[in-house]
């Protein structure tokens, strides 16, 4: 059976082609009323599927966003993604997303798709090496030139509107609340070191142990990953020889992974090990010890990127700032 086109809408609700199409595709000369009515219920008797090229092409809009996270089974992101849906949804925008990890060149992938798709803007979500001039920040700023806009949420991309993340104020609040309370002992559990958000935490645990007169007992980088911080806290058990210390890991599920490590060598926690975490991602409510960590409102961020996207009168936002949370697994 041959897809019914708009032409024969068009003929089945008696009206001409272009009339037809300003209804269905949204352009802004809209017919009366009662013509347009006449016109939406001869498409769905017919079953009539508009066409998104041409509507973009009505409407100078896709109606669409593009999402770029690392990796979408990570509650961090998944969080912020729904956030920019509930953002989106507002400026009566459609999300879609692509999710990076592991593939190599990805993001750069998922960045020239959605500019030849034409979507009205492109939102990265997640930190990334700080590289002025490559490859993507050239897709992005081409993309950008040609009327797209462009947000990134954490680490610049270099183009367009950055979301900052207090990454390096909540980082350096954790470390200076619990050297309050009495704890000397630090050890780093890190990821990445090229990661621009890793660099800015790790700062912070830093500069607050050197505040105090301190520094930290090891310094572990792997994989920004549960198995990443399963790994490191591994190796880190191993050079403190088992004493026990506060493991400063740079995001919450890299923390989780710590924990499941301590335990499967027969380590409680905060008993034999201290764990903290940074994010306060939603599956933290479900976990013992509860997780001390550094909130960050990871909807509304993901919401605030899509108002920078949308709205046509944005400016560079305030920073997101973190607030230290202090639970059970610090004692």
């Amino acid at each position: 059976m041959a897809a019914v086109t708009l032409a024969g809408v068009a003929r089945h609700a008696g009206v001409s082609l272009a009339t037809a199409s300003r209804v269905l595709n949204g352009s802004d000369r809209r017919p009366a009323e009662e013509i347009a009515v006449r016109v939406r219920a001869s498409a769905l008797e017919l079953g009539y599927i508009a066409n998104a090229q041409a509507q973009a092409l009505a409407r100078s809009s896709t109606g669409l966003v593009g999402l770029v996270v690392h990796d979408i089974s990570d509650p961090y992101f998944s969080s912020i993604a729904r956030g920019v849906q509930h953002g989106a949804r507002q400026f009566n925008r459609q999300v879609l997303l692509a999710s990076t990890d592991p593939a190599e060149n990805a993001e750069l992938e998922a960045v020239s798709a959605f500019a030849s798709h034409r979507t009205d803007a492109i939102i990265l979500a997640g930190s990334r090496k700080q590289s002025t001039g490559s490859v993507l920040e050239k897709e992005l700023q081409r993309y950008a030139n040609n009327g797209g806009r462009v947000v990134t949420i954490g680490g610049g991309s270099g183009v367009g509107i950055s979301l900052p993340i207090g990454n390096y104020d909540g980082a350096l609040a954790l470390v200076t609340e619990l050297v309050e309370r009495g704890l000397t002992r630090f050890a780093i559990l890190s990821g990445p070191p090229g990661l621009k958000t890793v660099r800015d935490r790790v700062r912070g645990f830093t500069d607050a142990l050197q505040a105090a007169g301190l520094a930290p007992l090891a310094v572990v980088a792997d994989n920004f990953t549960h198995d990443g911080g399963f790994s490191a806290a591994l190796a880190c058990r191993k050079e403190l020889e088992g004493e026990r210390a506060c493991l400063l890991a740079v995001n919450d599920v890299m923390a989780l992974g710590a924990i499941t490590a301590l335990r499967s060598v027969g380590m409680t926690v905060p008993g034999d090990m201290m764990v903290t975490g940074f994010d306060d991602i939603p599956t933290l409510r479900d976990t013992t010890p509860g997780l001390t960590t550094v909130h960050l409102p990871l909807e509304r961020m993901g919401e605030t990127a899509a108002r920078l996207a949308l709205h046509p009168k944005s400016t560079e936002p305030e920073p997101i700032v973190g607030k230290v949370l202090l639970r059970d697994s610090t004692g």
